[in-house]
């Protein structure tokens, strides 16, 4: 029984680390389109993607007008998912 709660809180946010992966890629293409950002959808993503690109703006500085921090974000979204991937294998390996 707690195996499959936790087998389904794990797809959960395996499916929201992918949902949000597909938004950090909109918000990023959208500001190669003029006006993109003055949208419903550009105002809606720079609501729940900028907070998060901005921690990385803090750190990783622009290469003239090029910034790179979304790029960062992006990795580094992934790298988060290879972290809750592992937790949630030690988890299953302590419970079976």
């Amino acid at each position: 029984m707690l195996v499959q709660i936790l087998s389904a809180v794990y797809r959960l946010i395996m499916q929201g680390i992918d949902l949000y992966r597909i938004a950090l890629v909109v918000y990023f293409l959208l500001s190669w389109m003029p006006g993109g950002y003055q949208s419903k959808l550009g105002q809606f993503l720079i609501r729940i993607c900028e907070p998060y690109v901005g921690i990385f703006r803090q750190f990783v500085p622009p290469i003239g007008m090029i910034s790179l921090a979304g790029i960062v974000a992006f990795f580094a979204l992934t790298f988060i998912e290879y972290g809750v991937t592992a937790v949630f294998q030690l988890i299953f390996n302590l419970l079976i």
